[in-house]
């Protein structure tokens, strides 16, 4: 099974590229959205070519801004839209699907701002958030994907000094909340099977960030310890355009 997550920066504007082209490309039986930009109608009106997924999605109450969604081929046991607490409740950043023998969690999780100026609200979601993962994680494994703001380790940025506690996502505030995650027996995909790899999944639109590739890998597939041994490949498909971010792969075999 594959699943793809991908941060669009708006699905109406990434539909009109080559997303459909990439998406088949990719081949992937379960798709995870950020970002979407779109209220739940809007999405499901920009992804009507994709009639043999099931498609569920959660948009925040302002409109154009943030939003989940998850596509999917696999047979869905049921969604459940954010954590159930209202403070982070309102900006369509968390959506779930139980599948048979695990969660799938597609997360947005908030920026901390230019000035750093929601760091504190940031440090409180992480936190909150991490008390949801290991809720769902006492009835059933767990796949959380996204777009998590944060490069962990110094590996993971173009410009690790310049940019530490400056710059949003490159905190030791948002470090320590991958660290949590880590701790509390969450595997990091990517770093288990390329622990020396140096590859990003977001380049700033400023700066031809892209073409130097100057990135940041902020984008991850964390799974339950317990499942870990069932990711069979970690994957960042740079090449793939249409957004500030690249789309991210995770294979993986219940058989």
């Amino acid at each position: 099974m594959k699943i793809i997550s991908w941060n669009v920066n708006g699905i109406r504007a990434s539909v009109k590229k080559d997303f459909f082209e990439d998406i088949e490309k990719m081949d992937a039986a379960i798709l995870c959205l950020q970002e979407t930009k779109a209220q739940d109608d809007e999405v499901l009106a920009a992804l009507a070519p994709l009639d043999t997924f099931s498609i569920n999605s959660n948009s925040a109450l302002q409109k154009g801004y943030s939003g989940t969604t998850i596509v999917s081929k696999e047979k869905v046991k049921s969604i459940m839209p954010d954590m159930g607490i209202d403070e982070h409740d309102a900006e369509g950043r968390v959506i779930c699907a139980e599948y048979e023998n695990f969660y799938l969690v597609n997360v947005y999780v908030p920026n901390s701002g230019q000035k750093l100026e929601r760091l504190d609200y940031r440090k409180q979601w992480d936190s909150d958030f991490l008390k949801y993962l290991k809720n769902l994680e006492k009835t059933k494994p767990v796949i959380v994907c996204g777009d998590f703001n944060v490069a962990h380790k110094a590996i993971d940025l173009k410009n690790d000094k310049s940019n530490y506690n400056k710059t949003a996502g490159y905190t030791q505030v948002e470090i320590d909340g991958m660290d949590n995650f880590i701790q509390a027996g969450f595997v990091d995909a990517f770093r288990m099977l390329y622990p020396e790899e140096i590859a990003y999944t977001f380049w700033s639109y400023r700066f031809k960030s892209r073409e130097r590739n100057t990135g940041w890998r902020i984008d991850y597939f964390l799974v339950s310890k317990s499942i870990a041994d069932k990711v069979k490949d970690a994957k960042i498909y740079s090449t793939i355009m249409g957004s500030d971010h690249c789309p991210i792969g995770l294979e993986v075999d219940f058989r």
